[in-house]
């Protein structure tokens, strides 16, 4: 694969003049020499190590670099550099302390600078423009890395992670992780094929083998432990995580709901007084909520078109913009935990009205039924009044003196 031009760079290089073998050991200024020209054109150059067919060949003045291999470092004029490998730093000129282990890793870096290759042709291309600009990067593992040619700050950790990668910024370990990014920048993915779709998405976080397995060209989405699936799957600013739904809770009595922030801080409501300060009565505030008009709706990336019910945030920021969040684009959601407490006091509110309503009934009960009784009772006196007056007229009438007839004489 990537030896074949690797080596075929040997080919274009100036024939080696022939001259007098080395002498072996014994070098001066703490130089070790050994292979077919190694070190060949070295003058002033201190502490260099070359081992192999034209190691370090074009080194003359360039102090402290090792090659071991055929060809490595062989067009090297720069300082502190580290080749390992056939061919590997080959053509690297003017970029100082690169590393390089490993079959033609690193071959084409021309004067790139601080970046560490180890594996078969990690960083194979870096460089490969000779802008210069392909530096910090470090690429463990065989390919890793292997198409980056202008790509800075990229770090990949396994077997072809971040291959086809010529972005920056980029994190990737595992084996396959972030394989066909190219132009995303700022992504991480972390184990085995995490990321493996993304191509120009940048900002990505994917943790857990096969994570975000999904993503194309979105970005800012996060996935951990689960590939990206449903109706959002390639869709930016979105959140997978996975071993959530269907669960249930390991301890109910404890559960809290999480919120989150405009900061994009994960946090749970404090309700202690301890939190708080500021403190009194809702009374009147929540007359607020009467005004609020609740709807039915269907979301519009809903493709199942399930009915919904709730708020219009911008009609309740009419009513009160203190129960609405904004984000940089305007009025995002409702703070419906806020409308609930105010609901609360509210139904209170009647509910103690309710109360005096029913304390006041129960009096005038109390009161009518008071004054029944003392009907009944005077009724009763009544009765037995009259039974009395009429005990006493038919006595009177019994105790009647006979009528007397007057006869009147002429």
């Amino acid at each position: 694969m990537g030896i074949l031009p690797g080596l075929a760079c040997f080919a274009l290089l100036p024939a080696a003049q022939a001259v007098s073998p080395a002498p072996d050991g014994c070098y001066s200024n703490f130089t070790t020499a050994e292979g077919c020209d190694a070190l060949k054109f070295l003058d002033t150059g201190v502490g260099n190590t070359a081992v192999g067919w034209d190691a370090l060949l074009s080194t003359d003045t360039a102090s402290f670099n090792t090659a071991v291999g055929g060809g490595a470092l062989l067009s090297n004029k720069a300082d502190s550099n580290t080749a390992v490998g056939a061919a590997a730093l080959l053509l690297n000129t003017t970029g100082t302390q690169n590393v390089a282990v490993g079959t033609d890793a690193m071959v084409f870096n021309l004067s790139a600078a601080d970046n560490t290759a180890v594996g078969a042709f990690a960083l194979f291309n870096n460089d490969s423009s000779g802008h210069g600009v392909a530096n910090f990067n470090n690429a463990v593992g065989r390919g890793a890395l292997q198409a980056n040619i202008d790509g800075t700050q990229n770090d990949a950790f396994g077997d072809l992670a971040l291959n086809v990668n010529t972005a920056s910024n980029n994190t990737a370990m595992g084996d396959d992780a972030l394989f066909n990014n190219t132009t995303g920048d700022g992504n991480t993915a972390v184990g085995r094929e995490a990321g493996d779709t993304i191509i120009d998405g940048s900002n990505n976080v994917c943790i857990g083998q096969f994570a975000g397995a999904g993503i194309v060209d979105a970005s800012n989405s996060i996935a951990i432990g689960v590939q990206a699936t449903g109706p959002f799957a390639n869709m930016p600013n979105t959140c997978w995580i996975g071993s959530i739904d269907g669960r249930p809770t390991s301890d109910a009595g404890s559960t809290v709901a999480v919120m989150i922030d405009a900061n994009n801080v994960l946090s749970t409501p404090s309700s202690s007084r301890r939190y708080k300060h500021d403190i009194k009565p809702m009374d009147k505030a929540s007359e607020v909520v009467l005004a609020l008009k609740p709807v039915t709706f269907k979301y519009n990336h809903d493709m199942k078109g399930t009915p919904c019910f709730g708020l219009i945030a911008e009609d309740v920021a009419m009513v009160d913009p203190d129960l609405v969040v904004r984000s940089k684009t305007g009025v995002e959601t409702v703070r419906y935990e806020q409308i609930n407490a105010m609901l609360l006091n509210e139904f209170l509110k009647e509910h103690k009205k309710v109360e005096q309503q029913q304390s006041t009934i129960s009096e005038l009960k109390s009161t009518v039924a008071q004054q029944q009784t003392g009907i009944e009772v005077l009724t009763a006196q009544l009765k037995e009044q009259a039974a009395q007056i009429q005990k006493v007229s038919a006595q009177l009438e019994v105790n009647k003196p006979a009528a007397k007839v007057v006869v009147n004489k002429p």
